[in-house]
């Protein structure tokens, strides 16, 4: 509305003259009305001048209003006269108020769950329920939407609509204002246009449903449907009786009882009563409340670990509350969202725990599981003292009762049946393939219970025409393998198996368990090592008669005729290594052996070039195939080189990576015919693989630094181009931070390599979270370009060096600056002591000073006679520099001597134990041990032991193993 009062106003007196302080009044008087403590206006609560405090506000200003406890619309456009008289004269006003054409009361119309309108004389004409139909008419807004449904719900291009024809006063307003819809955070950029802004929210939301897709192993909605169509549909009468008992009152009414445990023999049907009890928590839960749930299905290679059950319950809470995505090792993700503050009412059901152990208490969160009456899942979850447990055994009369529910639809079945599901089932299965008059004859010879069933069922192979193929295929499912075999498969090997699409697994963990423990001898005559090798072997055949399907083929055919092959291309390795002979090499594996003949032959051709090197490598590296190990050697060096160029455009495996590869690469020997014809000459190479692993592209401009986390896994690298990278140090980009208005002068990982921070010439210095690429803190102070930035040893605090001839110390958590340090000059290093007690920084006047970090007090001041841009403390106390080491002494002891005691400084000696770079050559020691060529002198470096990573004004960063103890 015009005339707003501002957080300025406020401050400085003005705003009660202005039109709009009359909606503040309004607001504070109907607060007092409707008993609420507090209130809160966006127009003047923010404090638009604080850049950070904006960014904040911008980003949260949703879920603040969808924790509201009311929204109150002011619409002065609408007088209590027009509200009296005339519905028709009200309602056509209300259908033209300014509020529904202005971009940011979008979110305060949605994100609420009480939104209550008033005319401009402050007379109440309705809340978003009651005026639903027309606010409906008005918007476009699905009805759902208003009534609270979890936004994931509504496709992309469908919530873009609702803001279109909306406007606000600043262009880049429009798409900030979709930040809550789409439950994404992104920084303020304002100046930069409205479609740059509406670029980069796209590419938020790209990465969040990219970060989806790849969460996603299966939809563990569609693996409830496929279990109820499995298992004939899902009865209500089967499940409607645990919804009465007393355990199952008291956890969903009981806040303090977080755990329902529900336990059973196998058959009893728990699977389909958790089926049921979802069915039954959507229909009664609040729509604010998640709900996910995963079932366990040991089978299924897919969905039968524990890994598998965290991604399937993440991948439900992602897509019910996106915001939960900031979180990011999977137990850590989920630790973590079960902790946000920020996360709503949940319910998480498991089906089939006894791949998984549960024995945390987080807040907010209710759990109900399955499970088998295992001693060792009992006394896991016995750590959670706040659980009931509810024994189906225990519960006898209303399991049975359901089972008779459930025989009665199958109209047929009544004796031997002992309370178990999968029995009846079982049976259907066996009869559907009879006449209807051998029923009543076969249903007599059905023993009860399901070992003796399944028994029976062995018994009846072994005596069938296909008694071999049979239990060639239950060995070869019994295994963790899942082949693409014919549909008649399954129906051969009686009701052991079921099929899935093309794919054949076990009916029920409980056959898979009989035949392994009980059947053994029938399935595996021979031994399980046989099994392993003849699927290796088969899987070999099998690539070689792949059809040749082109690799510049975008889109996957449909059906796809790969298919068949894809669990043998990527598992054959497995099955090698996994069979065991009394030789020392298996046969396979020597230089004559199927494998060397299969790669020299095939390795191109091969997907999975990285992994499967990796594993034989390991393996060969005893010794006795030297032609095999010599290849995968140079296999692995070819593959994970040009790992980026190939993943991006596949065809240049024939291309690039073959012509640029060393002259004696034995790869490149070997498969330089396949070099296009259209390529008649090229350069000559280096004879052999040099230091360098790998180079990582995606920087546009000059790379200005780089840095290693402590474990070496992971690379960071600053920019021209205004962005940090996170490599991982074998790999690709793992994140791109955007942020920064201005170059990345340094980035430095946090000691447990979860955030990092990163220094800018825009004078800020940023705190990123690294798993999400999540902006944690952004620091503000200097007032100069930040050229150094180090984490303390616990991680709690950061030191900056700048050219404003300061080093400041920072709180991490709270952003506080806790110290300014004054130097003559510009600061270009900084490093804080192992205990964190002291700071060393250096700058341009070429006198390195150490500090007490507490106090700010200067301790010593050393004269290093040159300009550090490295500086580090040694484990003993001395100071490494880029130049050499700084040996000190008592510097690590300062506190056990006296105040005016001397500190004895040595001439600076080169340093004996680390790897640096200076004058275009790669130093060991006091060696120069390899000259850079011009191309590959670098901007900036970073040393993790014998890795070195080296970033160039290309914007490439390439990545240097070395091994000196060799030497």
């Amino acid at each position: 509305m015009p005339d707003e009062v501002t957080f300025k106003d406020l401050q400085n007196g003005t705003g009660t003259k202005k039109g709009g302080y009359q909606k503040i009044r309004f607001c504070a008087e109907q607060s007092k009305r409707d008993s609420l403590q507090y209130f809160w206006v966006d127009t003047c609560c923010i404090d638009k001048s604080n850049s950070a405090e904006l960014a904040e506000a911008i980003n949260s200003m949703f879920r603040w209003y969808r924790m509201s406890t009311k929204c109150y619309v002011y619409l002065p456009d609408i007088s209590r006269n027009a509200v009296n008289t005339d519905e028709l004269a009200w309602e056509l006003a209300f259908r033209k108020c300014k509020w529904f054409t202005r971009g940011w009361t979008l979110q305060e119309l949605i994100a609420p769950t009480s939104v209550e309108f008033f005319c401009g004389e402050s007379k109440r004409i309705g809340n978003k329920s009651s005026l639903e139909q027309q606010i409906h008419e008005i918007t476009g807004i699905p009805k759902s939407a208003l009534q609270g449904a979890h936004l994931s719900q509504f496709s992309n291009k469908e919530r873009f609509s609702w803001i279109q024809p909306r406007q606000t006063k600043v262009e880049e307003d429009k798409a900030y204002s979709l930040l809550g819809i789409f439950d994404v955070h992104m920084p303020l950029r304002y100046g930069e246009g409205m479609s740059n802004t509406f670029k980069r929210l796209e590419e938020e939301i790209d990465k969040f449903n990219s970060c989806l897709r790849d969460l996603r192993l299966s939809d563990p909605r569609d693996d409830k449907t496929r279990i109820e169509d499995t298992k004939g549909g899902l009865l209500e009468g089967s499940y409607h009786w645990v919804l009465k008992t007393s355990d199952f009152q008291q956890w969903r009414n009981n806040p303090q009882t977080w755990l329902l445990w529900i336990k059973g023999d196998p058959g009893k049907g728990k699977t389909m009563l958790l089926c049921g009890i979802i069915n039954e928590l959507k229909k009664s839960m609040p729509k604010s409340t998640l709900l996910s749930f995963f079932f366990c299905q040991a089978t299924d290679y897919r969905i039968n670990n524990a890994t598998a059950v965290l991604r399937g319950l993440i991948y439900l809470l992602i897509n019910e509350q996106p915001s939960l995505l900031s979180h990011v090792a999977l137990c850590e993700i989920f630790t973590n969202i079960l902790q946000d503050p920020n996360l709503n009412s949940t319910c998480l059901i498991v089906d089939a725990l006894n791949e998984c152990a549960i024995s945390s208490i987080f807040p907010r969160t209710k759990w109900i599981v399955s499970s088998r009456n295992w001693p060792s899942i009992e006394k896991d979850l016995d750590r959670a003292t706040q659980k009931i447990s509810m024994c189906l055994e225990l519960n006898e009369k209303s399991v049975s009762a359901a089972v008779t529910t459930y025989i009665k639809s199958k109209r047929y079945l009544s004796s031997n049946v002992n309370g178990t599901f999968l029995w009846v089932a079982l049976v259907c299965q066996e009869l559907a393939f009879i006449s209807e008059w051998e029923v009543e004859e076969m249903l007599s010879t059905f023993p009860p219970g399901l070992d003796i069933f399944y028994m029976r069922m062995i018994e009846q192979i072994s005596t069938s025409r296909t008694a071999k193929r049979c239990k060639s295929i239950l060995a070869v499912v019994s295994l963790p393998s899942f082949l693409d075999m014919p549909p008649q498969s399954s129906r051969l090997c009686g009701s052991f198996l079921t099929l899935r699409e093309r794919t054949i697994s076990f009916v029920h963990q409980s056959a898979k368990d009989f035949l392994i423990k009980e059947a053994s001898n029938d399935i595996f005559p021979s031994g399980i090592d046989d099994i392993n090798h003849a699927i290796f072997s088969r899987s070999l055949q099998v690539i070689l008669r792949a059809p040749g399907i082109s690799i510049d083929q975008v889109k996957q055919p449909d059906p796809d005729p790969l298919a068949a092959i894809r669990y043998s291309c990527l598992y054959w390795v497995d099955h090698l290594l996994d069979y065991q002979t009394r030789d020392n090499i298996i046969p396979d594996l020597k230089d004559s052996g199927s494998v060397y003949n299969f790669l020299r032959q095939y390795f191109l051709s091969l997907s999975s070039g990285i992994a499967m090197t990796a594993k034989l490598e390991v393996w060969l590296q005893a010794g006795g195939s030297p032609d095999l190990l010599a290849f995968i050697y140079d296999a692995k060096r070819f593959a994970r080189y040009w790992h980026s160029v190939v993943e991006k455009t596949p065809l240049q495996l024939y291309c690039s990576a073959l012509v640029f590869a060393p002259d004696k690469s034995i790869v490149r020997k070997r498969f330089e015919k396949c070099i296009p014809p259209w390529i008649r000459s090229w350069p000559k190479m280096e004879a052999h693989w040099g230091a360098a692993l790998q180079i990582l592209e995606g920087h546009s401009h000059s790379v200005k630094t780089v840095a290693f986390s402590l474990d070496g896994e992971q690379l960071a690298s600053g920019s021209d181009d205004q962005t940090v990278r996170i490599w991982d140090a074998t790999r690709a980009t793992l994140q791109i931070l955007e942020g920064h208005a201005s170059s990345v002068t340094s980035v430095a990982f946090s000691p447990n390599g979860k955030q990092l921070a990163s220094g800018s010439s825009d004078e800020t210095v940023r705190v990123w979270d690294a798993g999400t690429g999540a902006t944690l803190q952004i620091l503000q102070g200097h007032s100069n370009s930040v050229w150094i930035i180090a984490f303390s040893p616990n991680g709690k605090h950061l030191a900056s060096g700048s050219k404003d001839h300061t080093v400041r110390i920072w709180d991490i958590v709270t952003g506080a600056t806790l110290q300014t340090l004054d130097h003559l000059t510009d600061v270009y290093a900084v490093a804080f002591s192992a205990d964190g007690k002291r700071l060393a920084s250096d700058s341009r006047d070429k006198t390195v000073r150490i500090r007490d970090t507490v106090t700010g007090a200067v301790l010593q001041t050393l004269d290093d006679n040159t300009v550090v841009t490295m500086l580090s403390y040694s484990s003993y106390g001395s100071m490494v520099t880029d130049r050499g080491r700084l040996d000190a002494v008592l510097l690590c002891d300062y506190a056990l001597h006296s105040s005016d005691s001397p500190l004895i400084l040595s001439r600076p000696v080169a340093s004996q134990s680390k790897i640096f770079v200076q004058g275009g050559w790669i130093v060991h020691g006091e060696d120069r041990m390899l000259w850079l060529p011009p191309d590959y002198r670098p901007s900036c470096s970073a040393v993790h032991e014998d890795v070195v990573g080296l970033g160039h004004r290309s914007g490439c960063v390439s990545i240097f193993n070395f091994s000196f103890t060799s030497l």
